[in-house]
């Protein structure tokens, strides 16, 4: 029991400086990295450019000055990657001193080579015309967006998708609020309240009582 007690007593001494020793520790590893992605050939800054830290799924883009921050740790190996220039990386020092390190990198265009499409006209005008007008053209993002806003479509996802998290909790606090407000007495009735009697027939007109 003597054994316990002084293997205990040991533990919670030695834990503080433990943890003490691992947050140093953790936060010496942690550097705060600026930079700049410049062209190769005429040292402008490149908007846009993707900073990822490799093997994970951390990373930010420079601004239009083609200036960049992140937070990194030493030794890991930083990706840069555009649509139009060559997929670069650079590794962090793992032996860095501080905990701040800036960097200035250079990237070299890359040419992308598109194959090749011949454009042709159609024989006729009557055959363009007839093509023409039978054109399933797909709609756009307004037209999606009206038809998703039509009355009918949200009436029926109104009555067909249950309800989420957030309605099924307001209507349980409002009945629960309601029931409390009249504990210990009998409800009102609504029999003779002309404004419930016009809910009723508006929702006998809807259909809200009909079996589903």
């Amino acid at each position: 029991m003597k054994h316990l007690l002084r293997y205990i007593l040991i533990f919670f001494v030695v834990s503080p400086f433990a943890a003490n020793a691992q947050f140093e520790s953790l936060k010496d590893s942690v550097v705060m990295l600026y930079g700049i992605v410049m062209t190769h050939d005429s040292l402008k800054g490149i908007p846009d450019v993707s900073v990822m830290i490799k093997g994970q799924n951390r990373g930010t883009k420079t601004n239009m000055q083609g200036v960049f921050s992140i937070v990194v740790l030493k030794g890991d190996e930083i990706e840069f990657s555009h649509v139009s220039y060559r997929k670069e990386s650079d590794l962090i020092p793992a032996e860095l001193e501080g905990n701040q390190f800036s960097m200035v990198k250079l990237l070299s265009a890359d040419t992308v080579y598109l194959p090749v499409m011949v454009i042709k006209p159609r024989p006729t005008r009557e055959q363009f015309e007839r093509d023409f007008v039978n054109t399933n053209v797909p709609d756009d993002d307004i037209e999606i967006a009206r038809q998703n806003t039509n009355e009918a479509v949200r009436t029926a996802l109104m009555r067909s998708m249950p309800r989420d998290g957030g309605e099924a909790t307001n209507y349980a606090l409002s009945k629960n609020a309601r029931s409390y407000y009249y504990s210990g007495q009998a409800p009102p009735m609504n029999i003779f309240n002309p404004f419930a009697w016009n809910e009723f027939v508006k929702a006998w007109k809807r259909g809200d009582f009909k079996k589903k």
